[in-house]
């Protein structure tokens, strides 16, 4: 390990914020190797016997958005005893990187550099949409670092229609009105009629292309159908990026592996609309996982 990967361990703490909650603190870390500069959101229970007691769990956001949209999950985790990391993706936030180049096994490297610094060298993954590439490819590329993951409302296997991609792009567009926008999350993120704040914010459109590019140069062929760990599949039940009779096509590529689980009442966005019940399925399901 690199002299400065060690430095960054040690003095990557920048400020901690005030307490969420009386169980709960929040800080941002930065850890580097070489010219990458990874910005990470961590949460924890506070007490002094609280920072090991069940593990750490790792949270990869979707396309186009940054580690923010987890804040709820994240201090749920926290406060159910795990400490949360939260790698802010290249381009976003103070993560500095090459964004020409990369593959989801740049993203993957990323990630792994995370949990050897400040994961305690092994976690659960847990990638939410474009988040599972991600965090399938890191657990393929770093099998001692990852324990578990959990897809969190995956695309199907399959070709998508192209209405979903035109939608995702109409909502990361604010040259687009706010009419538009709202009809794009409501057709292709969320399952009712409310669509928060946050989520007309926090888009980063410019770093589409550099990331679609990435999962192109990593051939799906060469990691779907393929892990080595216990994996969640959480999904939403009314996502159009999942249809329902796509439910069981990961648990039957790789059977005795997958355990799927489905939450009511939740689109594609899912975090946002059903934080509670995501965070009771991930803490159920990483809780009965061999250490």
């Amino acid at each position: 390990m690199k002299i400065a990967m060690l430095l960054a361990a040690v003095t990557a703490w920048l400020a901690w914020s005030a307490p969420l909650a009386a169980a709960n603190v929040r800080n941002h870390a930065i850890v580097q190797e070489g010219e990458t500069s990874i910005e990470v959101i961590v949460d924890e229970a506070s007490g002094p016997d609280a920072r090991e007691r069940k593990g750490v769990i790792v949270l990869l956001p979707s396309s186009q958005r940054g580690s923010e949209d987890f804040d709820t999950v994240a201090e749920l985790l926290s406060q159910a005893g795990y400490r949360v990391l939260r790698p802010q993706p290249r381009g976003i936030g103070a993560s500095r990187g090459a964004l020409e180049g990369m593959s989801l096994h740049t993203l993957a490297g990323d990630v792994a550099l995370a949990i050897r610094l400040l994961g305690q060298g092994r976690a659960v993954v847990v990638g939410h949409a474009y988040g599972h590439y991600v965090a399938r490819v890191t657990a393929l590329d770093y099998p001692a670092l990852v324990r578990g993951v959990v897809v969190a409302a995956a695309a199907a296997k399959g070709r998508l229609p192209a209405q979903l991609s035109a939608a995702l792009d109409t909502a990361a567009d604010q040259r687009n009105s706010t009419a538009q926008r709202i009809a794009a999350l409501r057709d292709a993120f969320f399952s009712g009629p409310f669509v928060p704040q946050s989520w007309l914010e926090g888009w980063h459109p410019e770093l589409a292309s550099a990331y679609r590019q990435a999962s192109r140069t990593t051939p799906q062929s060469t990691w779907w159908p393929y892990s080595t760990v216990p994996i969640l599949d959480l999904q939403a039940q009314h996502d159009p990026w999942r249809p329902a009779a796509t439910r069981d096509e990961l648990r039957d590529a790789l059977p005795g592996r997958v355990e799927v689980r489905v939450i009511p009442d939740a689109s594609h966005a899912l975090f946002p609309e059903q934080p509670q019940a995501v965070a009771r399925e991930i803490v159920d399901w990483v809780d009965r996982l061999d250490r």
